[in-house]
């Protein structure tokens, strides 16, 4: 492959990347089902996360996680920002900052959050997918709900 071709090929991957968080992240937000569909759009089928709503392995505890997290909000709005996504053949790595904003369910609090993003890629058959998904919490506002 000559450097042109790699060169485009790599900024490729970086875009597709970049566009399959921040769906994920705008997903949260649009309040969808978080089912298998759901979950397949974005997450491999062995994939890990570790969030303030627990640590889970498989797609399927992926949304089911996903799922009873989002019922504790009304509205939310999740920022990500300053992705560093480095690719390896049909791995990558994207870290990056993200700030959320909450609106508790039932007496409409606000909760805020920041905090570093850590995740691991696979390129699929479907194209990148998430196979571990890491949120590390670094600062809150607000009164965070309560987890069942």
């Amino acid at each position: 492959m000559n450097t042109d071709t790699a060169d485009t090929a790599h900024a490729a991957d970086i875009t597709a990347i970049t566009r399959l968080f921040d769906r994920y992240l705008r997903s949260l937000d649009d309040r969808g089902a978080f089912d298998e569909t759901w979950a397949a759009a974005f997450f491999t089928e062995d994939a890990t996360t570790s969030t303030p709503a627990g640590d889970v392995r498989g797609r399927e505890a992926v949304a089911a996680n996903v799922r009873m997290a989002m019922t504790l909000f009304d509205r939310t709005v999740h920022f990500g920002s300053n992705y560093l996504i480095d690719v390896d053949g049909d791995r990558a790595t994207l870290l990056g900052n993200q700030l959320s904003t909450h609106v508790l369910a039932g007496d409409g609090g606000l909760f805020l959050s920041g905090g570093r993003t850590e995740n691991e890629l696979v390129r699929t058959a479907e194209g990148w997918r998430l196979s571990r998904a890491d949120l590390r919490i670094a600062w809150t506002q607000g009164d965070p709900p309560v987890l069942p």
